[in-house]
């Protein structure tokens, strides 16, 4: 049935009413518009449940396969395609290699080597309770029996939706979110993902652009209901990612609230929590408030791989009061386990806070505050609206304007031709956004990346040439929150059909000259 559900879904087009107007299960299975499933050959080979994961990889995986295929290397592969799509902070490598080739690291004993508690080795879990009462501020100890290692927190929401939910049952999540949760909740459990949709326009209880509210939680859930979709779950991404929102501490109680009424899991991801690289913004920890309104169905998950930029090393922890859950979690760990000796690292590491106080968070909030400065005043010059947020290695823009006719298709038609000029970015269809025209750039990157590739020099150029629609939406939508900065005439749309040699002629202006030299991102810090 799901099968059928998927091969059934199209590329996805049309506005919000028209999304909201479409059957439930479908919206369930996007498979965020890269590719109609309709187009994948059905292999004699595989299963349904095999066919089912071979076309959520080909319909996903179109923009980082050619990136693998053809990855940009300053000296070997200087015309190669930059990647501002994968959220990865690749500012901190100089500190993080540094600190994990230092002698305390290399330890080799034999339980290392051995078959662990599956829930990890007690001297991690010890360590990762008191990093986590420490950073997430919390009013008591958190206690190790309470802690379970996985490799990666999508493993961890692979085995939470597993064991929260039964097949066909669903878990509730606010769009945008990051699209990776589709394929872990679904592929191995065959969760669905209820949306709750969010847009930029202010209205009613809504005073920022993709605010959440329990208004639109309930509605959500209402709507399932009546559609005969039992929802198990409610999933809160803190700091959020794509967007960059930190959630206050009374939002935090409104949306714990509401699960407990309707007896709902919550299942929150606070993976980008030391990423917050603003004095002014505030972080709140669910695990630091003084109460839980519902603890025994409470479940925080946290990792390395974006605060302490090493997604390549595959850690990821869930704390979690109730045994039952923390004990089914756990017989699944011995397909997601972390092997013993990157335990070793990472206990290492947690442990070391002076180190991560005095010399890494320090640096990392530096350098990531002065590359979103460099990124987002690039934005603002060329007049192009985003969300200013100060989360996260990601700046959320609004290219609605440069859409003729504001669907969906034709968002994944300007997706491609980034691509095809050699920069990976992430369209908004990726995290089911309901307006189309929002992409998601990363900026946790080195300058001469960001200054030799960026949307902010050449791929502006690229929308320019593209026929425009007026800005009336945007002028609709100007707040505070969202940066309209410029009200210039856009140019009279052109042709595009010398793009490419104009894009490769201003890449090679730049890599000749000393632009490079004179502008860089610390200027900005």
């Amino acid at each position: 049935q799901a099968l059928s559900e998927i091969a059934g879904v199209g590329g996805g087009g049309g506005d919000l009413q028209e999304m909201r107007a479409r059957p439930l299960a479908e919206r369930r299975v996007d498979m965020h518009g890269f590719c109609n499933p309709s187009d994948f050959q059905r292999s004699p080979y595989l299963s349904a449940r095999g066919n089912i994961a071979n076309i959520f990889r080909g319909s996903t995986e179109e923009g980082y396969k050619a990136y693998h295929a053809d990855k940009y290397d300053e000296d070997k592969n200087p015309n190669g395609i930059i990647n501002f799509g994968t959220s990865e902070n690749k500012l901190c490598f100089d500190l993080m290699s540094k600190r994990l080739t230092q002698t305390d690291m290399n330890l080799m004993e034999p339980p290392l080597l051995q078959y662990p508690d599956w829930k990890g080795h007690m001297f991690l879990r010890e360590e990762v309770a008191r990093f986590l009462t420490y950073y997430c501020k919390a009013p008591a100890p958190l206690k190790a029996e309470n802690v379970i290692v996985l490799n990666g927190c999508g493993s961890l929401f692979s085995a939470l939706a597993t064991v929260l939910c039964d097949p066909g049952e669903a878990v509730l999540i606010a769009t945008p979110f990051y699209g990776g949760i589709t394929q872990s909740v679904f592929l191995y459990g065959n969760v669905k993902l209820v949306y709750a949709y969010l847009d930029s326009k202010i209205t009613g209880t809504s005073t920022r652009p993709f605010q959440l509210t329990v208004e639109k939680l309930e509605k959500a859930l209402q709507d399932a209901r009546a559609e005969g979709v039992t929802v198990r779950a409610l999933i809160l991404l803190n700091p959020q990612n794509p967007l960059g929102d930190i959630y206050s501490l009374s939002e935090l109680r409104d949306y714990l609230e509401f699960a407990k009424r309707h007896e709902l899991h919550v299942i929150v991801d606070e993976i980008y929590m030391l990423s917050v690289f603003d004095e002014s913004a505030t972080f709140h920890s669910v695990l630091g408030m003084d109460r839980l309104p519902d603890p025994q169905r409470t479940h925080v998950m946290w990792g390395i791989s974006k605060d302490f930029a090493v997604s390549g090393i595959r850690f990821g922890t869930l704390y979690t009061e109730n045994q039952d859950v923390a004990n089914a979690v756990a017989s699944l760990c011995y397909f997601h386990g972390v092997c013993g000796p990157v335990q070793h690292k990472v206990a290492q590491l947690l442990r070391d806070r002076d180190w991560i106080n005095q010399v890494y968070l320090r640096a990392n909030h530096a350098r990531l505050k002065a590359a979103h400065t460099f990124v987002t005043d690039e934005l603002k010059t060329l007049g192009v609206p985003f969300l200013n947020r100060n989360a996260g290695f990601f700046v959320w823009i609004d290219f609605r304007k440069y859409l003729k006719t504001g669907t969906f298709e034709e968002e994944m038609l300007l997706w491609r031709r980034f691509l095809d000029n050699k920069v990976l970015l992430s369209c908004g269809k990726a995290f089911e956004c309901s307006e189309p025209g929002w992409f998601r750039i990363i900026f946790a990157d080195k300058t001469h990346r960001l200054q030799l590739a960026n949307p902010l020099v050449f791929l502006l150029l690229l929308i320019r040439l593209q026929p425009c629609q007026s800005d009336q939406d945007g002028k609709a939508d100007s707040t505070d929150e969202v940066i309209f900065v410029s009200r210039h005439q856009e140019p009279t749309c052109a042709g595009s059909s010398n793009l490419g040699d104009l894009i490769g002629l201003l890449q090679q202006q730049m890599r000749s000259s000393d632009w490079l030299q004179k502008n860089t991102a610390e200027q900005f810090a």
